[in-house]
């Protein structure tokens, strides 16, 4: 297989001092907001910055046609005002520096759907009603605290308490609804209504030991979480139910994330192999292994420099980004079983595409963010048709069509 090497297109710096070598400066997480706004991550020591979308592009080379322009210099934060935020033109977007008050771990935005019906009942009692027009950032904290700000003023909204332990990651359902879910090394995941002045709806148990990472299908029906076990649960997000818990890992599972069209999901394990599955029958599809040959089980379960941090499905629903300890990301194709572009990256920790899919950011142990270009290809009208309606289908739903089964193995990503 040949290679292409990504294109980097930019990076996010924090001044390093000397106490900056110490624990506390990780960049945990990063986070683009689902409108586009903004990019948010935490660059370590209590801090989130929260930055324009736009005004980060301007400043990286790329195009707005998507070709690539002159390379820029590293992006550096300066000209804050009083209060930590840079003042743009008079009408758009500030940037934001929020500290608060703890190590942060998770980021989620959300925003709110007007016809939404909210599931909580005496709504007009309520201190806060989220318009269309405002968008939140969750941030989980390492005291167990959650803190819920309004993204456009810097103001802190709610403050959640109820886990005990860290707050790994958060999580929004897609649905508009202001649903948030939080993992946490308490062992649980929690569901809370944002609508209903941040009230948490339920406790979901059965992770054995620290839950680490949680996502929303895109219809909001299913949540999948991953942790310290080889397991990866499924939940029904109706009935706030255990669905069933998906085996084929043999290491800790940290990171997991559904396709745009619902019909696969990615984990990425510290077994140095990212598994994308049909969830909806338990199957697995593909495996991208990190280690050629593949490693042994014993090998896979231990302690190995293969060991995958994160894994990122892109908007396109044909692409994956996968970050190691090897100090390599690597893009794979859906079609494929190599890797279709790579970067080296020292000390990753979390990605994420942009809400486009163009752009991949990375988030590093010492507070930075780097930024790649993806690899870019024309979908085939197969696979938009089939993204149409796998968005709509289940498995089961499209086995059960009176088609050729050539074209049920497509829709059912058999022949990827």
């Amino acid at each position: 297989y040949f290679v292409f090497s990504a294109k980097f297109i930019g990076e996010l710096l924090v001044p390093v001092a000397p106490f900056d070598q110490k624990s506390g400066h990780e960049a945990w997480t990063v986070a683009f907001a689902p409108n586009g706004s903004y990019f948010a991550w935490s660059q370590g020591h209590r801090i989130v910055r929260l930055i324009p979308w736009t005004k980060c592009l301007k400043n990286f080379s790329v195009g707005h046609n998507g070709e690539g322009t002159n390379a820029s210099s590293p992006r550096r934060l300066s000209h804050q005002n009083s209060e930590g935020q840079v003042m743009l033109m008079a009408g758009e977007p500030c940037e934001h520096t929020i500290d608060c008050g703890d190590i942060v771990w998770g980021l989620a935005f959300g925003s709110s759907v007007p016809e939404k019906q909210s599931r909580c009942v005496n709504i007009e009692w309520h201190r806060f009603k989220f318009g269309q027009d405002q968008l939140l950032l969750a941030t989980g904290l390492n005291n167990g605290r959650i803190k819920i700000w309004d993204v456009y003023t810097g103001k802190l909204l709610l403050n959640l308490m109820d886990h005990t332990d860290v707050v790994r990651d958060l999580t929004f359902a897609p649905d508009g609804s202001l649903m948030l879910v939080s993992a946490s090394r308490d062992k649980t995941l929690r569901v809370w209504d944002l609508k209903d002045d941040g009230n948490m709806v339920k406790v979901l148990r059965g992770h054995q030991n620290w839950v680490y990472c949680s996502a929303f299908s895109p219809d909001s029906s299913i949540l999948c979480s991953v942790g310290a076990g080889k397991a990866v649960f499924l939940w029904n997000m109706d009935e706030h139910t255990l669905i069933q818990k998906l085996e084929g890992h043999h290491n800790d599972v940290v990171s997991c994330e559904f396709s745009p069209d619902g019909a696969l999901l990615a984990t990425a394990s510290y077994d140095t192999r990212v598994i994308v599955w049909d969830h909806h029958k338990a199957t697995v599809l593909l495996e991208l292994g990190h280690l050629f040959p593949p490693p042994s089980p014993i090998f896979a379960g231990g302690a190995n420099d293969r060991w995958v941090r994160a894994v990122s499905f892109c908007p396109d629903g044909r692409h994956i980004a996968s970050l190691t300890d090897d100090r390599w990301l690597r893009f794979w194709s859906i079609e494929e079983r190599a890797p279709q572009a790579i970067a080296t990256l020292s000390n990753g920790l979390c990605c994420a595409f942009s809400a486009e899919g163009s752009v991949l950011a990375a988030g590093t142990r010492d507070g930075s963010v780097h930024f790649w270009e993806c690899p870019r290809s024309i979908a085939s009208l197969q696979h938009l048709c089939r993204m149409a309606l796998r968005r709509v289908m289940t498995t089961q739903q499209v086995e059960a069509l009176a088609i050729p089964t050539p074209l049920c193995d497509y829709l059912t990503y058999k022949v990827i």
